[in-house]
């Protein structure tokens, strides 16, 4: 319905994508300009930062345009209107990822897939066939990590009725994070998003093992094709937290 909504504008729907897409691209013009004053970033070229980027950028839409409406949870949650998806025959989790569902979203997508396609013929990686399979491989096991970040978000606004900024911190302010090089920051942050909010899988592991990178925490470089793994193992406790949830509500009581 959404969809169908969207299209009835074309031309209003090709702005607003072009508009998303080069609103998300000036993040990645932010780089390139730092990269017009130095030749590396924490030890990594304007290449591999690309590539980074594009991984990171590419997982996150494929979430956002599937799971973007979750941080209406909340809004549901404090006037009561959570109570029309519960009389409907239709598991609650997928009216909330259809809720008002924008189809612009996909010109994230486009940018990240754009930076990608640009930076891969101009890394120096040994192109394996390992590598090569692992490439599309941590793309969907990012889009599941952070779409388990998401649901996670969302069935905590159950208990705090309206905390979307607090699962923005988490979704938007991780891909931003991981759009630059590990070696940046501090072995307390990256210990943090490896073991406790594993976002590291969606693509620093699995790309310092693309790049043969060492890793800043002494990790051995395998680790990062343990991507598919640990995104299965976030959709366990994300769907508990959901359910969870769902039984805590209890409407406006009016």
């Amino acid at each position: 319905m959404w969809v169908r909504s969207t299209m009835t504008y074309r031309t209003s729907f090709v702005i607003t994508t072009l508009g998303n897409l080069a609103v998300t691209a000036l993040d990645f013009v932010v780089i390139a300009l730092m990269f017009s004053h130095v030749d590396a970033l924490g030890g990594f070229g304007l290449a591999e930062v690309a590539f980074l980027y594009g991984t990171s950028s590419t997982a996150f839409g494929l979430t956002d345009l599937m799971l973007g409406s979750m941080d209406r949870v909340g809004r549901r949650v404090r006037d009561g209107t959570m109570d029309i998806l519960l009389v409907r025959p239709v598991p609650i989790l997928a009216q909330v990822a259809a809720d008002r569902f924008a189809l612009r979203r996909v010109g994230r997508i486009i940018q990240g897939l754009v930076l990608l396609g640009w930076s891969l013929p101009r890394l120096d990686a040994d192109w394996t066939w390992d590598r090569l399979l692992l490439l599309p491989v941590m793309v969907l096991s990012g889009a599941v990590i952070f779409g388990a970040v998401f649901v996670a978000g969302a069935a905590f606004q159950f208990w705090a009725n309206d905390a979307c900024e607090v699962q923005n911190s988490f979704t938007y302010g991780g891909t931003t994070l991981l759009q630059y090089p590990p070696t940046v920051f501090t072995r307390e942050l990256l210990r943090a998003v490896t073991f406790l909010v594993p976002l590291a899988f969606v693509n620093w592991l699995p790309a310092l093992y693309i790049l043969d990178r060492p890793n800043p925490i002494g990790l051995p470089g395998w680790i990062g094709l343990a991507a598919p793994l640990v995104a299965a193992a976030c959709c366990v406790p994300a769907g508990l937290a959901w359910r969870a949830g769902l039984r805590t509500y209890r409407s406006t009581g009016s």
